[in-house]
């Protein structure tokens, strides 16, 4: 997950949400995100490299039915193929385009999850870093560094993925049960589908994407500042925060991890 915009099927290219109070929205985003003293997103939410990891839009009218969830766009071998196997396995379509070859859809689990599938990017319509190559290969930028999603039938929807986008799944043995880390094509991990269970209990059936911050404790306070709510947050053992799951003021959760 560090590389946002590399190509391949079951790759997570970006997230994006529709909300309203979009301006009330946008500087909680702005305030939350940019915290630390080399800030990794800038306040316009394009990472601290120019590139464009989240989309905040209006909520129209044509967008009213959407779910407020933040919602990842992962690549599929061929969207009208995942939009007909997610209508089999129990999902829902939102959104999608009428061109004579699908482009784009939005898809609702059978747990209520929103996603976006798009077809694999090329190399060529990857944008480039502002400043070009004379930038830092290892300079930090905000990025989606994991995504999670915490549901009551793990199993289910670990095949309803495996059908829908083409991941596959590696087990990840917990205590008392077995959540699954989901594969790109590259063998890599793109996501994880958890029980709700244990620590993830309560934590809503959502994507959650975990968006790295310069100073987390920080946020954390500016999160409580701006009108959110902390759902569910880790401590290290010297009281420091390792992460915290976030209630935005219209509702979006997403989780907020040190960078």
């Amino acid at each position: 997950m560090s590389n946002p915009f590399a190509p391949g099927v079951g790759g997570i290219l970006s997230a994006d949400i529709a909300v309203p109070e979009h301006d009330r929205e946008l500087s909680f985003y702005s305030r939350v995100l940019t915290t630390g003293e080399t800030p990794l997103w800038r306040d316009d939410l394009l990472n601290n490299r120019g590139r464009p990891i989240i989309g905040l839009g209006a909520r129209s009218e044509e967008y009213e039915k959407l779910p407020l969830q933040w919602m990842p766009h992962i690549q599929v071998a061929d969207v009208a193929t995942s939009v007909a196997r997610a209508l089999e396995l129990g999902g829902d379509v939102l959104f999608k385009d009428d061109g004579e070859k699908s482009q784009w859809a939005v898809l609702l689990d059978s747990h209520g999850a929103a996603f976006g599938v798009i077809p694999v990017v090329s190399a060529d319509s990857i944008p480039p870093d502002e400043g070009g190559a004379a930038r830092d290969a290892a300079e930090r930028a905000g990025c989606i560094s994991w995504l999670t999603l915490t549901v009551s039938d793990a199993p289910a929807t670990r095949d309803f993925y495996r059908q829908v986008v083409g991941w596959s799944a590696q087990n990840i043995e917990m205590e008392a049960y077995t959540d699954y880390n989901m594969l790109g094509e590259d063998g890599n991990p793109a996501a994880r589908v958890r029980h709700a269970r244990g620590a993830n209990l309560g934590l809503p059936p959502v994507w959650l994407m975990d968006l790295p911050v310069g100073d987390l404790s920080e946020s954390v306070r500016r999160v409580r500042e701006g009108g959110g709510e902390i759902i569910k947050a880790t401590q290290e053992t010297d009281g420091t925060y390792a992460s915290a799951v976030v209630r935005d003021p219209v509702g979006a959760c997403l989780a907020l991890v040190q960078g």
